[in-house]
């Protein structure tokens, strides 16, 4: 099975512009997420995919692989199935660009059940909220799933709400994508028919498009510690726990 990573990469932020290219320790955040990817023992291919010449250039100076997409895409996804027509697969990964502590055994766990499922069309990771702000923070995509961890719903809202009981523990989205080239091709060409689905267009998360046209799609419940960079105070975050472990490397030299 040929399976390939993208790393969606715009300039273009409406919280945080220019985020990719973000400075942590002498490296743009798309340097990290790049370099964890090429970890992932599953890749044939890593590739950044991005509409911006800036992060074009900075990716080619890094030696880092990347392809220049449409500024027309209205998601990160349809960017991903862009690049999904240009290179051929049996299973394309999308990693977002704004999580550069994403661990590499974390993202293979969104490839490993295609193996065993040979209909599995979508994956994706979730994992338990810890602290309680991120339960109320909007900025952060909350899971609802079945029993089986078949996504029912994500919402940037705290749900679902506790009125029979608070023995409930609160899980976030964490933006690794499996997906079927099947899928990436529906979501496309919905996006061009119909444009956002209802819910993703109020919500504004993606994965809701699949989720309101039926397809089932697969959450994976993680232990990761990392942290999406959707703001310049979780970049602060981020900064402050790479910098730490950075220091400890150093002194274990």
């Amino acid at each position: 099975m040929k399976i390939v990573g993208v790393i969606p990469a715009r300039y273009q932020s409406s919280r945080f512009p220019g985020k990719p290219l973000a400075d942590i320790l002498g490296k743009p955040m798309i340097w990290w997420v790049y370099n964890q990817c090429k970890k992932v023992k599953y890749f044939d291919e890593v590739v950044v995919a991005t509409d911006d010449s800036e992060i074009l250039n900075k990716c080619k100076e890094l030696d880092l692989n990347v392809m220049l997409t449409s500024k027309r895409h209205k998601t990160g996804t349809d960017r991903v199935a862009e690049i999904a027509q240009k290179i051929p697969a049996d299973l394309i990964v999308n990693i977002q660009g704004d999580e550069p502590l994403l661990e590499p055994k974390t993202i293979e766990q969104a490839i490993i059940p295609f193996y065993n499922d040979s209909n599995l069309m979508i994956t994706n990771l979730m994992t338990e909220i810890r602290d309680p702000v991120e339960a109320v923070n909007y900025t952060i995509p909350k899971v609802i799933t079945n029993k089986e961890n078949v996504g029912i719903y994500l919402t940037r809202s705290t749900a679902p709400y506790p009125k029979g009981s608070l023995n409930y523990c609160y899980y976030k989205q964490v933006c690794v994508y499996g997906f079927r080239p099947s899928a990436l091709k529906f979501f496309y060409e919905y996006g061009l028919k119909y444009g956002k689905s209802k819910m993703e267009n109020i919500e504004d998360i993606e994965i809701l498009r699949f989720i309101e046209n039926g397809f089932k799609v697969q959450y994976i419940n993680v232990d990761t510690d990392s942290v999406a960079v959707d703001t310049s105070k979780d970049l602060e975050k981020v900064l402050k726990i790479m910098d730490k472990n950075y220091l400890r490397g150093k002194s274990n030299e």
